[in-house]
């Protein structure tokens, strides 16, 4: 493999980092590059990324600990729910900064709202970025602020992170474990899930319980999108898939993002850097033997958890597809679990 492969990422969390930067100007740290976190613009652009879904979240004033996810079992304790105040000022920060990107970019980057802007920014050689929003604490129970959202860029939406939400119950980080630990939607997220139906806001299952799963699948009218989970069959976290489920976005036409987390890659679950690309290359082929070639992508979670080694970084990300070369992946194949799945789900989603 010669050419480097070009991708688009279904999920990162580059926002959170740089609104936790204590610096004034967030934005020329991820247009000239930083020396810590997974992306900034200059190594998107040596790892081949040409965008992808970025994530606002709001962290909890005690977050979740990575010294959590070792043992042969373990069950990681979640920092506390957020007020709807407190998850909005957190949020809007973080859109700002985003917005500040965009203007400091000069024409570099870009907010899209629908495909035709994706592929006329990557035609023009711009950066991507679809808004996304890991966990909706920041949505009243009236809906008001998703409007206001979406009228921002907002195209893609979690219910839950995984703690507790009005919406709905998320996963807990528990191995081993299965997926389905407690309830699903609750009534307002029925509401939610129907008007981001209507708005054309893509529904993301990643952190939903299993029930959750169910309850999407069941009222959703649009293909069933995980942008950052992995095999449970390979890895039994609580946050993968099973293969009923998997089995239920390939029958929606869905999608399902490759999670670079190594805890939701190893048989072992572990956090550990010291992780094979061998085991991504596993949950590649699992993926693909359950939901055919054109329902896998990538979903990195790049500024959210520890990557294997090899990759380390987006720069790095060129390992993966050298990976998948290596083991049989051709160049028709690649593209599409580089970029053309995602397009394709987007199209059928956000429009």
């Amino acid at each position: 493999m010669n050419t480097p492969v070009k991708f688009f990422d279904g999920h990162n969390d580059t926002l959170l980092r740089l609104s936790m930067y204590e610096q004034s100007d967030p934005e020329r740290s991820f247009l000239d590059g930083r020396p810590d976190g997974h992306i900034d613009l200059p190594r998107a652009k040596r790892g081949g990324m040409l965008g992808g879904l970025f994530a606002l979240y709001a962290p909890s004033k005690t977050g979740l600990s990575f010294d959590h996810f070792h043992g042969a079992s373990y069950d990681c304790p979640l920092p506390p729910e957020v007020s709807v105040p407190d998850a909005q000022e957190i949020i809007l920060k973080q859109t700002s900064i985003l917005m500040r990107i965009v203007a400091a970019s000069e024409g570099q980057v870009v907010v899209c709202r629908n495909v035709g802007e994706i592929r006329s920014a990557i035609a023009a050689g711009r950066f991507a970025i679809v808004l996304h929003l890991e966990g909706a604490e920041a949505i009243d129970g009236d809906l008001h602020a998703l409007y206001v959202l979406h009228a921002a860029g907002l195209r893609s939406l979690g219910p839950v992170w995984s703690r507790t939400t009005i919406f709905g119950y998320g996963v807990p980080m528990r191995f081993p474990s299965s997926p389905d630990t407690g309830p699903g939607l609750t009534p307002a997220g029925v509401e939610l899930v129907k008007t981001c139906n209507r708005l054309r806001i893509l529904v993301d299952l990643s952190h939903l319980t299993e029930q959750g799963f169910w309850d999407v699948a069941r009222l959703s009218e649009a293909p069933l999108v995980a942008t950052h989970s992995n095999a449970h069959e390979i890895c039994q976290s609580s946050r993968n898939l099973t293969d009923r489920q998997l089995d239920a976005i390939r029958d929606s036409d869905g999608m399902v993002g490759l999670n670079l987390a190594t805890c939701f890659l190893r048989p072992d679950g572990q956090m550990l850097a010291d992780t094979d690309l061998d085991i991504v290359v596993r949950h590649v082929e699992q993926l693909i033997e359950r939901l055919g070639e054109t329902r896998v992508g990538l979903g990195s979670d790049f500024d959210g958890a520890v990557v294997p080694n090899d990759i380390g970084s987006v720069a790095g990300a060129q390992a993966i597809f050298q990976a998948l070369s290596a083991r049989g992946f051709g160049s028709d194949l690649l593209r599409k679990f580089a970029i053309e799945n995602w397009i394709r789900v987007l199209q059928q989603t956000i429009g």
